[in-house]
């Protein structure tokens, strides 16, 4: 089955076809920044009306529109009542259509676009790709799903409460895997951490009865989540000490990653990761887990697992002059992910370890705290210095006391003197923070300022 011609896309959304209906978009763009040629553009109603930019698409050559009412314009279209939902209703159809073998959902707090793509790797499973994680990403990933697929891994992210059950719905999963449940998102959830584990825990209810979902043993709101009554048509599969599956006998191969055994109920065997640090170990073992409760062989899954590479702003590192290194860790940051790639950081040879930091986001009333508190614990870790910017900057760099500069924004922390600038050749530099900071611009000018060798491609850590 190839992708759909609008025919075939009107007969499935009950949709008005204006214009040619041999037609066959090669994907779906919900931007026109991003849109291809031969794309079908679709124009949701937001913050800004989408319809507003379809001259636009068109000129950048969608090849038709999905809209909400006919527009004056020599483009093919169809015409539905209400685009987000016929977006949605596109890639829950073409799903349903190339149904794979297996379909398997990826969630949780940190890590979870890095446990997709190693559960990927590990069965060789077509992915959602990117950050498509949400309830317009992942429906326009699916729409133009190829055929004949073993398996999919499909990563499902959420801000609020509904969103992954809104997901499952689109998307009905075989197969489920919680990565753990922290603090993102807090602000939205009055309830705290229990709120938080009810809304990852959309991806349990949501699995058929008796379908398997794995998560780390250690993870207390884990398994409050397989103790509850909504829970209970599934069978809950704990990964980690004293557990069937688990990993052991871990090392450190410096920038080359990490080796362990992946324990299984029947056997162990050894795994190379290109991915560094302990965290990424238990991603692996999560995805090796669900991956071995799917049927794939053991031997394939280990196999696949060393494959991954990391990939710029989840963990890239670069070598830099004397002996320093630059952890791009840019994409996003939790208080978990910052302290786990700060020890992942230490680990490697070399000069001083700093960690420069965005702030978080998203983090609500607690935000102070858990700036605080984040700063405390890179100071635990030993980290010896903290360069950190933003609107929660101060109360980091008190919680670490000592050895941090806290500035407003990033353009204070380059210019100060005693910012970016005052970093010296061998450092061991970890860069993090939240989208809304940017800390990109961090990585460009440290590689500009200490030289940019090729990367080592050895070294992810938080998706």
């Amino acid at each position: 089955m190839t992708a759909w011609s609008l025919a075939e896309v009107a007969k499935r959304l009950d949709a008005t076809l204006v214009g040619n209906p041999g037609i066959v978009p090669q994907a779906l763009s919900l931007d026109t920044r991003t849109l291809k040629r031969g794309d079908c553009f679709v124009a949701l109603r937001a913050e800004r009306d989408g319809h507003d930019f379809a001259s636009q698409a068109l000129g950048k050559g969608a090849a038709a529109l999905l809209v909400d009412h006919e527009l004056d314009l020599p483009v093919a279209q169809l015409v539905v009542s209400d685009t987000t939902l016929a977006l949605q209703r596109w890639g829950q159809a073409r799903l349903e259509a190339c149904r794979p073998g297996a379909v398997f959902g990826v969630t949780g707090s940190v890590g979870k676009t890095s446990t997709k793509e190693l559960l990927a790797a590990a069965i060789g499973a077509w992915k959602t790709p990117g950050n498509r994680n949400n309830t317009l990403g992942l429906p326009e990933a699916l729409a133009t799903l190829p055929e004949g697929q073993l398996a999919v891994v499909l990563e499902m992210g959420m801000s609020t409460a509904g969103e992954i059950r809104r997901l499952v719905e689109i998307a009905p999963l075989d197969f489920g895997l919680i990565t753990n449940v922290g603090i993102a998102h807090a602000e939205n959830f009055p309830q705290g951490p229990e709120g938080i584990a009810r809304a990852k825990g959309e991806l349990v209810e949501g699995l058929k009865s008796g379908a398997s979902w794995v998560h780390l043993a250690s993870d207390a709101w884990c398994h409050w989540i397989a103790l509850q009554p909504w829970a209970k048509h599934t069978r809950p599969v704990a990964v980690g000490d004293g557990c069937a599956y688990g990993w052991e006998a871990l090392r450190s191969l410096g920038p080359r990653g990490e080796a362990f055994h992946f324990r299984t109920p029947r056997t162990a065997i050894e795994v190379r990761l290109r991915l560094r640090g302990a965290h990424q170990v238990r991603n692996a073992c999560l995805a090796a887990a669900v991956a071995d409760l799917g049927g794939f062989p053991l031997e394939v899954i280990a196999s696949g697992l060393g494959t991954l590479e990391p990939e710029p702003g989840r963990g890239r590192l670069h070598a830099l002059k004397r002996g320093g290194w630059l952890m791009d860790e840019t994409y996003n940051a939790s208080q978990d992910s910052i302290l786990a790639c700060a020890a992942a950081l230490l680990t490697l040879d070399g000069g001083e370890t700093v960690a420069v930091l965005g702030c978080m986001r998203e983090l609500g009333a607690e935000s102070e705290r858990i700036h605080r508190e984040t700063g405390e614990g890179l100071k635990r870790l030993g980290i010896r210095r903290v360069l950190v910017y933003g609107d929660q900057a101060n109360p980091l760099a008190m919680g670490f006391g000592p050895g941090a500069s806290p500035f407003p924004d990033f353009e204070a922390m380059r210019e100060d003197p005693s910012g970016l600038g005052s970093l010296a050749d061998g450092a061991r530099i970890l860069v993090k923070g939240s989208r809304f900071w940017q800390s990109e611009r961090a990585v460009a000018w440290l590689l500009e300022r200490f030289g940019d060798p090729p990367p080592v491609r050895s070294a992810s850590i938080l998706g």
